[in-house]
Formats: structure tokens, C-alpha cells, sequence
């Protein structure tokens, strides 16, 4: 049996208010092609499939067209709720899905009641918050780990049944290395899981950390299809392909746009060729200059058109002072020290002129009010 291990598609993100929809779309074309070229039986999305409970519509037409196609290829489709997505809107017209080979699991109770494709029964645990499953569930405290050992639990119980089992969770096991875009659970209770955990089982499909990662040989993360943050910079995305029993093998994902970051003196970024690769990437750019340049991002972009954040860390800079008091002084006076400590000089003459009339016009506004 070969099973195409996905995750995290985050359908509806985007990075820096660029638009990912394209790239998302790009990326759901890939995915079709290698379920036919490799003759996938069954496509296991473990969770985040959406980035927010609510999903714009346009994310929702593109899942519909995923299934839809996905399906059509002759895959059955497993796929289990995540952190980011509302349990009860994915469920939506899952018992009519199931009847048509898409396998919804969003309910923690249906956790240990497989799917069966063949002889090898999946099991889908959608992403579980403690504190809803605590109480029927009698966990003995409110852990992420005392959940999954709950559900793992019944998933070994009904997996000595069958010949083989595969699982799909949504969770962060111990020794998983985490990037900026994934959302913090630890509000749920102790965020980690350990890798025992899933003992026992013939492959683990996990979700939630966005880069590829193995955890033993029969437990890894697909990682997210796209790079979410810039924090992901040189990782490669793709899928896992799974054999069960053989080697599991790697599967690129298509890169519409690279993100990366830079760093340095903003002239020798402007001018240096070592930088010409990066101009048509997605970029974060933190500047080194004693002060900071004036137009900074325009100037940027023109050279490099995708920047899209800026950060300015000046070389050799006298560690941060104390903000000097605020109560009573005027309020030109704090805004123009403020000037100062960001951009590292004072504010010109005509700027200082400036803010001093807007504040005296805000001034006015107010009494006036």
C-alpha cells in the first residue's frame, strides 16, 4: 500500500499580506499529479488543512477542488482536523464524504475507528484541546500528553485486530524543531507529547510543525507545503511517500517564489552582485547601518522587488538606555526623542517643524472637540 503523507496546508494564508492562494492552488496541482504518477492509495492529510476557523471562500473552493480531484485520481483520503481549523465547520457533509472515499475525522471519539482501505486500518485523532476531552475522557491531568495516551490507547486496543494500522495526529512531540508560524498550544496545557506515544504503530503521519522532520523511522512530519514564515528559509517542502513495510521516500513540493533572508549595510546590499539570486525572492532584511537610512524599504525595492519586512539592528550600537521620564514633559520632546532612538540622529529641521505642527493641530482638534 502507498500512502502520500501531507499536512498544514494553511489554505487561506498569507505571508506579509501577499496573497499565497496561487501558490496554494500550484501546490494542490502537484499533489494530484504525484497520486497518479505513484499510484497512491490513500492521501493521509493530518491537520491545519485550513488557517483559521473561519475560511475565506475562496480557501473553501480550493479544498473542494483538492477532494474532488484527489478522489477523481482513485485515492481514498483521510484527513483529521488541526489546531487552526474548526472542527465543526470541516465536518460538515462528512457522512456523505465518507460514502464517496473522504474520510473526515474532526470528533476525538471517533479517534479509535478505523478507516479500513484493505487489510491496514487508519485511525485519524484530530487535534485534541485537554481541557474538552479532560473530563469524558477521566485524564489524570490536563496535558496534551494525557490525552493522546488516552486515544492511543483505544487506537492499540482495536488496531490488534488488523494486519497493519496507520495513524494521524496533530500535535508537537518532544524533539520537534518549531518555526515562527505555527501556533503556540501550550494554552491547552503542556503542549509536548513524547515520541513513545505512537509506539507500536506501523507509520505516524503527523501534523503541526512545518518543517519535514523524522522522528524515528516510522514517525514523522510532512511539514507544510509553503514556507509561512521566513524563519523556514532553505527548508524543503513537499510530502511523504509511504510504502508500509519499505523505504519511505521524500517527495519535493514545487517552489513558486524562495523566501530568504539578508543582512547588511543597505549601499552594499543595493550594489554587491554576491546579493543578484536573492532579487526575486520573498526577503526579510535586517540593516547593520550606524544609522538608519532614510527611505529605506522603496530603496530596497528597487533592487529587490518581494521584500516584504525590514528590520534594523545598527552595528556597534551603545546597548539601550533607559526611556528618559514621560510624565510632564512636552510632547514634542518625547517624540523627538523617540526620533532619535530609532533612526539613530535627530530629527531635521524641517521634520522637527513638521511634527511640532501636527501635534499643536492635534492639540487644537481636541479642544475644539
Amino acid at each position: 500500500m502507498r500512502i502520500l503523507h501531507t499536512s498544514d496546508w494553511h489554505l487561506g494564508r498569507s505571508l506579509h499580506r501577499e496573497s499565497l492562494l496561487a501558490a496554494q492552488a500550484a501546490f494542490v496541482d502537484h499533489l494530484v499529479e504525484t497520486v497518479r504518477a505513484e499510484r497512491v492509495d490513500v492521501v493521509a492529510i493530518a491537520g491545519d488543512v485550513y488557517d483559521r476557523a473561519l475560511p475565506p471562500v475562496d480557501a473553501v473552493a480550493l479544498l473542494d477542488d483538492a477532494l474532488a480531484r484527489l478522489r477523481g485520481s482513485g485515492a481514498r483520503v483521510v484527513l483529521i482536523s488541526g489546531n487552526h481549523d474548526s472542527a465543526l465547520r470541516l465536518r460538515f457533509g462528512s457522512a456523505l464524504f465518507e460514502t464517496a472515499g473522504v474520510h473526515l475525522r474532526t470528533r476525538p471519539g471517533q479517534a479509535w475507528e478505523p478507516v479500513m482501505v484493505g487489510d491496514v486500518a487508519f485511525y485519524g485523532i484530530p487535534y485534541l484541546e485537554p481541557e474538552l476531552v479532560r473530563a469524558g475522557w477521566e485524564l489524570p491531568d490536563r496535558s496534551h500528553t494525557a490525552a493522546l495516551t488516552h486515544a492511543m490507547t483505544r487506537v492499540r486496543a482495536d488496531a490488534a485486530r488488523h494486519r497493519a494500522c496507520v495513524v494521524l495526529s496533530h500535535c508537537f512531540v518532544t524533539g520537534g524543531q518549531a518555526s515562527d508560524s505555527e501556533r503556540d498550544i501550550s494554552v491547552g496545557g503542556v503542549a509536548h507529547v513524547p515520541l513513545p506515544v505512537f509506539d507500536g504503530v506501523g507509520y505516524v503521519a503527523l501534523g503541526h510543525l512545518h518543517g519535514r522532520q523524522r522522528m524515528s523511522e516510522t514517525v514523522r512530519y510532512s511539514g507544510s507545503p509553503l514556507a509561512y514564515s521566513f524563519s523556514e528559509a532553505g527548508q524543503v517542502k513537499g510530502c511523504w511517500l509511504v510504502t508500509l513495510g519499505e523505504e519511505t521516500e521524500f517527495v519535493p513540493a514545487p517552489v513558486p517564489r524562495p523566501v530568504a533572508t539578508l543582512k547588511g549595510h543597505l549601499d552594499d546590499l543595493l550594489t554587491s552582485p554576491r546579493h543578484a539570486r536573492l532579487e526575486d525572492h520573498w526577503l526579510h532584511v535586517t540593516l547593520t547601518d550606524a544609522v538608519r537610512p532614510k527611505a529605506a524599504m522603496e530603496r530596497l525595492r528597487s533592487r529587490f522587488p518581494h521584500t516584504l519586512g525590514l528590520a534594523f539592528e545598527p552595528e556597534g550600537a551603545a546597548p539601550a538606555v533607559r526611556p528618559a521620564r514621560l510624565s510632564g514633559r512636552p510632547e514634542a520632546e518625547v517624540a523627538l526623542d523617540f526620533v532619535r532612538e530609532v533612526r539613530g540622529e535627530p530629527a531635521a529641521a524641517e521634520e522637527e517643524t513638521l511634527l511640532r505642527q501636527a501635534i499643536e493641530a492635534s492639540r487644537v482638534k481636541e479642544t475644539m472637540a
